[in-house]
């Protein structure tokens, strides 16, 4: 059984006590107090522990409603610094960037996008006018960005000058145009106005790609279903269905999406099995970087890729919400041996 380097978690730490941020700490220690009946000073003391030996993120802490478990209980949640130091490991720095850059992500990925993109340059501003006029809708995103930062939606009916609004982009850095993506019904039926993503994190041994946990994402209406356009989740069990209502990480609990009423618990992702199968293709174009979050939506027809992110962030399960006070580590560490 391999065994994580000390290394990347010292640097890790190191990190993070340079631009530790008392009273962001203090206010979150609050946030668990309130809600878990525990005094404000003994959190504080709890969450810094928690993140010099146990490996937990303060936001972590949070998440995962950890005022409230027990130290076996809390040993099963897979946290943004282990997650990290995986990543360190198993994805090789010589190709990260394929992952990092979006452009030259669809370019490896091509063949797994099912939709149409195009690069914006100088000189193809009738290209760029042809290609929006024909989608009617399009989305355009800024090669490096992360967290739903960088990606614009605009519809061909509202472009009153195509010279200026091709400018635009350049001057933006949005050099990347693609065709809006259709998700089937099941998705558009509790989010009809955001394309509704599946994260599903895996590892590749080198001979399969074994799926370590799945989080539906759902949106509001916005471009992105990401949480800073006010988008939330729900943890999936190994057959796509929802464990619980949705959550995000600043408090609110959605039992119904807030714009469809669509109850969160009952949802079912469609496809499991070309799902599958696809998670296993896709880890096999850069078998270099073996831990990724993969960010999938699946269509009418099967899924269809949207990103991959080298530098996975972390889905668990919320117990205040789900019920459930274990979380995915025993799965990352049958997988991957650590």
């Amino acid at each position: 059984m391999s065994r994580l380097s000390l290394v990347p978690r010292v640097k890790y730490l190191l990190a993070r006590a340079r631009r530790i941020d008392v009273a962001s700490v203090v206010e979150r220690a609050k946030e668990a107090s309130e809600q878990h009946g525990k005094a404000v000073p003994a959190v504080v003391v709890d969450m810094l522990w928690s993140a010099a030996r146990r490996n937990v993120g303060f936001q972590d802490y949070i998440d995962y409603d950890f005022a409230m478990l027990t130290r076996e209980e809390r040993s099963t949640f897979m946290t943004h610094p282990v997650s990290n130091e995986l990543s360190q490991k198993y994805d090789h720095p010589d190709y990260r960037g394929i992952f990092q850059d979006k452009i030259e992500f669809d370019k490896r990925f091509s063949t797994f996008l099912n939709r149409e993109w195009m690069i914006v340059d100088e000189g193809n501003a009738d290209e760029v006018r042809a290609f929006t006029e024909r989608q009617g809708t399009i989305v355009t995103k800024e090669p490096i960005g992360v967290a739903g930062l960088g990606v614009h939606r605009y519809h061909a009916a509202d472009v009153t000058d195509w010279d200026e609004f091709h400018a635009g982009l350049l001057s933006r850095g949005e050099f990347l145009i693609e065709e809006v993506i259709r998700q089937h019904e099941d998705l558009a039926a509790v989010c009809p106005g955001t394309v509704n993503t599946t994260r599903i994190t895996a590892f590749f041994d080198g001979e399969k790609a074994h799926i370590l946990a799945m989080a539906q994402k759902f949106g509001r209406g916005e471009v992105s279903d990401q949480m800073s356009f006010g988008g939330f989740y729900t943890m999936l069990d190994e057959n796509g269905r929802a464990k619980s209502a949705g959550y995000d990480s600043h408090g609110h609990v959605y039992e119904k999406h807030p714009d469809t009423d669509f109850p969160i618990a009952e949802f079912q992702l469609p496809h499991m099995e070309k799902v599958r199968a696809f998670i296993d293709d896709i880890a096999r174009v850069v078998p270099q970087v073996q831990y990724v979050g993969w960010d999938i939506v699946v269509s009418p027809d099967g899924p269809v890729l949207v990103e991959g992110n080298w530098g996975c962030g972390v889905y668990e399960n919320k117990p205040s919400v789900s019920g459930i006070r274990t979380g995915h580590k025993p799965r990352y560490q049958e997988v991957i041996g650590f």
